[in-house]
């Protein structure tokens, strides 16, 4: 199998605030969608892309997710404690770097939720990668295939897919939780808490961004109510 994307981190470390009360025993990736945990799909698109190895960070009952993890067949699974200090989407990919290689690594939300299109969209984020181009590739979803979500994008497009943040006034794709990435983007990266948008904006300006758009449908699962929504596309 090619070296990209035969790693993957899972962000799992979230408290899971808008989804309380379901969360207040539970981390949010170990919420249910007709009887499986949300996490359970982020690892079966990463099965299906033949990943060999996964990284999930934990800190809020973490406990219960290192559990689940222990149960899990494939792929091997490591995992990166933020027991002290949340350390968001950028510190967490930071602290978890020993783990992850150095070749391109998938990146998912443990609560990212959507549906394939005709070809499954980590092959298609395998596929595009240009690794003397890119230093990140985003999935990005058109927001009339998003089922759930209220805002008005992230990110525009260019013809040859250079990805760059929308305009105020503007609409854009949806960031929906899913990229590709070399860790070369890490290089000088602050230590301790911080968000990917500080490193996705210098990839922005350094022409290294960018994105696909997804050719299936994303179900953004934020709250409760989400949950119904989530269980009906799947029914179709």
């Amino acid at each position: 199998m090619s070296a990209v994307g035969a790693t993957a981190m899972v962000l799992a470390a979230g408290l899971g605030v808008r989804m309380r009360p379901l969360t207040n025993t539970r981390p949010k990736a170990l919420v249910e969608i007709k009887g499986k945990p949300l996490i359970e799909f982020a690892f079966d698109r990463l099965c299906a892309a033949g990943v060999e190895k996964a990284v999930i960070n934990v800190h809020y009952l973490a406990e219960q997710l290192e559990a689940w993890a222990r149960r899990q067949a494939e792929p091997r699974i490591e995992i990166s404690r933020e027991c002290e200090e949340l350390l968001d989407t950028g510190g967490g990919l930071v602290k978890a770097l020993p783990l992850l290689g150095s070749n391109p690594f998938f990146v998912l939300n443990s609560d990212s939720f959507w549906i394939d299109g005709a070809e499954p969209a980590l092959e298609r984020l395998r596929h595009t990668w240009d690794e003397a181009a890119m230093d990140c590739l985003l999935l990005l979803c058109p927001k009339e295939k998003t089922l759930g979500y209220q805002g008005r994008g992230d990110f525009v497009l260019s013809d040859d897919g250079h990805a760059t943040r929308r305009t105020t006034d503007g609409e854009g794709l949806v960031y929906i939780g899913a990229y590709l990435v070399h860790p070369r983007l890490f290089e000088a990266a602050p230590q301790g808490k911080f968000s990917m948008n500080l490193l996705w904006d210098r990839a922005i300006s350094r022409g290294r961004l960018f994105g696909i758009a997804h050719s299936g449908t994303w179900i953004h699962v934020g709250t409760p109510d989400a949950i119904a929504i989530a269980e009906r596309a799947l029914a179709e």
